[in-house]
C-alpha cells in the first residue's frame, strides 16, 4: 500500500430525486477512501445556491465533512452575508471561494467583480472563522490577457486571505510544476492542490477544457478520438491509465493532496485511487 496524499471529491448539486439517490450512493462509495472533504459546486451565477446548501447539509448529516463553493459574480453583499450566516449556524468552517460564471447571456449586477474581492469581504466580516480555498489555473485563466496578469490575479486572491488553492484540471504535468515555480517566485507559499478530471468521454472533456482553459495534448486528443462513441468502455479504461500515471507523477513530486472532479460518479475515480494505492 503506497502512501498517497489526502484526497477530496467535488460534486454538483443534483436536481432530481434520482440524482439525489445516486449522489448519496456515490458519497458512501467514495467515503471508503477517507477523503479530507466532499465539496459542492455553486452553479453559474449562483443558480444552484439553494441546492448547494441542501446538498452540503445532507452530506454533513451523513457524518462527512462537506465544503460549499461560494461564488460572487451575481451576488450582493447581503446575499453573501446570509450564506455565511447559514454556514456558520450549521458549523461549516470551510469554503471554496470563486468568482463564478454568469448564466449564458446574462450580465452581472452583483457587488463583486473578482474572487479576491469576495475573499476580502469574507475575511472582513468573519475573520478567521473559515478555511478558504481559491481556484488556480496552471495553464492560466482563459480570460487572462497574459500569464503575468493571471499570476498577479492569483497573488491578489492569496493576499486577500486564502489558506490554500485547488487547480483547474490539466493533463500536462509540467504546466503544474512550472506554475508552482512561478508562484514561489511571487512568494506564494500556500498549498496548491492539483485538480484531476477523470475521462468519461471526449466531447464532454473537450467542452470542459474549452471553458476552463485546460489543454488536451494532441496525442491524448487523437487517442481518445480514435475511440469516439464506438467503444466507450475502452476509452474509459484508457483514460483510467492516463489519469493514474498523471496522479503517480504528482505523488512522486510530493503534492499536498489531490482533488477529483467526480461528476457525481464513483466508479472511475475509485479505479484510479485503487491503482495509485497499490
Amino acid at each position: 500500500m503506497k502512501n498517497i496524499p489526502s484526497v477530496s471529491f467535488e460534486f454538483f448539486p443534483p436536481r432530481t430525486e434520482e440524482g439525489i439517490s445516486n449522489l448519496n450512493k456515490t458519497v458512501k462509495l467514495l467515503s471508503k477512501f477517507t477523503p479530507e472533504f466532499f465539496s459542492v459546486t455553486f452553479g453559474a451565477g449562483g443558480s444552484t445556491k439553494v441546492k448547494t446548501l441542501e446538498t452540503v447539509l445532507d452530506i454533513k448529516s451523513s457524518g462527512y465533512k462537506a465544503v460549499p463553493h461560494i461564488s460572487c459574480i451575481s451576488s450582493s453583499k447581503e446575499e453573501i452575508l446570509d450564506l455565511l450566516t447559514q454556514y456558520r449556524e450549521n458549523n461549516i468552517d470551510h469554503l471554496i471561494a470563486l468568482r463564478g460564471d454568469n448564466p449564458s447571456g446574462a450580465i452581472s449586477n452583483g457587488d463583486f467583480k473578482y474572487a479576491n474581492e469576495l475573499i476580502s469581504f469574507i475575511r472582513k466580516e468573519t475573520g478567521s472563522d473559515f478555511h478558504i480555498q481559491a481556484a488556480a489555473y496552471p495553464e492560466y485563466h482563459p480570460e487572462a490577457s497574459s500569464p503575468k496578469e493571471d499570476l498577479d490575479n492569483f497573488k491578489r486572491k492569496i493576499d486577500a486571505g486564502v489558506n490554500s488553492a485547488i487547480t483547474q484540471f490539466f493533463f500536462n504535468v509540467d504546466a503544474y510544476f512550472k506554475f508552482i515555480e512561478e508562484c514561489q517566485k511571487k512568494s506564494i507559499s500556500v498549498p496548491i492542490i492539483p485538480g484531476i478530471m477523470p475521462i468519461y468521454n471526449i466531447k464532454q472533456l473537450s467542452r470542459f477544457a474549452s471553458n476552463c482553459g485546460a489543454e488536451i495534448p494532441r496525442w491524448l486528443r487523437l487517442k481518445l478520438g480514435s475511440y469516439e462513441d464506438k467503444d466507450i468502455q475502452s476509452l474509459r479504461n484508457y483514460g483510467v491509465d492516463v489519469i493514474t500515471e498523471l496522479c503517480e507523477t504528482l505523488i512522486q513530486y510530493g503534492v499536498p493532496g489531490i482533488h477529483f472532479y467526480t461528476l457525481n460518479e464513483s466508479k472511475i475515480v475509485s479505479k484510479i485511487i485503487n491503482n495509485i494505492s497499490n
